[in-house]
């Protein structure tokens, strides 16, 4: 790791810490309104209102909460994919079947119990949802540090739609940025709906 790379890896494992902490601090009402805002801003975006195929996450912990956007996209008839978490940190995918088709699966995640359809999976998604900690003005998206995500978003074409989902505390000026690291189109925060990126 060189001079400035080994900054950068400090500064995000800085920031990480910081608005982790203060995830934390959020009741678990502020959570759940934050969730319901975000479920709604994201089912009247256009691309998730057409799109056959959307690839999303189960929500963990303190992450803003999915699982009613993921069940109301499914009951429109959209086709969810959600990760399964390999071994080597990479990401599988498999088809969402309603809340009873998830299982857990390791560090506590809740992953579908569909059969595995392969990491190239996420490349034939119309829109891409992806957790973060922070994302920046510029797209920017600081994850938890494994790189699962980046990997996942090094498959997405161009014109694919991809969206990090953040507390409004969680948009920021700058995210400290290694090479590796994989900008996303569009972020939606809770106050401020869908901000798109150029």
């Amino acid at each position: 790791m060189s001079g400035t790379q080994g900054v950068a890896h400090g500064a995000k494992r800085e920031l990480r810490r910081s608005l982790l902490a203060a995830r934390g601090g959020m009741s678990s009402d502020e959570r759940a309104a934050a969730a319901r805002s975000m479920r709604d801003a994201l089912l009247s975006v256009p691309e998730l209102e057409m799109g056959g195929t959307i690839a999303a996450y189960v929500s963990f912990g303190t992450e803003p909460d999915t699982r009613g956007l993921i069940f109301g996209l499914w009951k429109r008839g959209a086709y969810v994919l959600l990760p399964r978490l390999l071994p080597d940190g990479d990401l599988d995918w498999a088809s969402y079947e309603g809340p009873d088709s998830l299982v857990p699966g390791p560090m506590g995640l809740l992953e579908p119990a569909e059969p595995p359809r392969g990491p190239q999976a996420v490349a034939s998604a119309d829109v891409v949802l992806v957790p973060a900690v922070a994302i920046d003005r510029t797209g920017l998206r600081l994850g938890r540090g494994g790189g699962s995500y980046d990997r996942a978003l090094a498959r997405v074409g161009p014109a694919i739609l991809t969206i990090g989902l953040v507390y409004d505390r969680e948009l920021v000026d700058e995210v400290p940025a290694e090479p590796h690291d994989r900008r996303v189109r569009a972020a939606v925060t809770p106050e401020g709906g869908l901000l798109r990126f150029s």
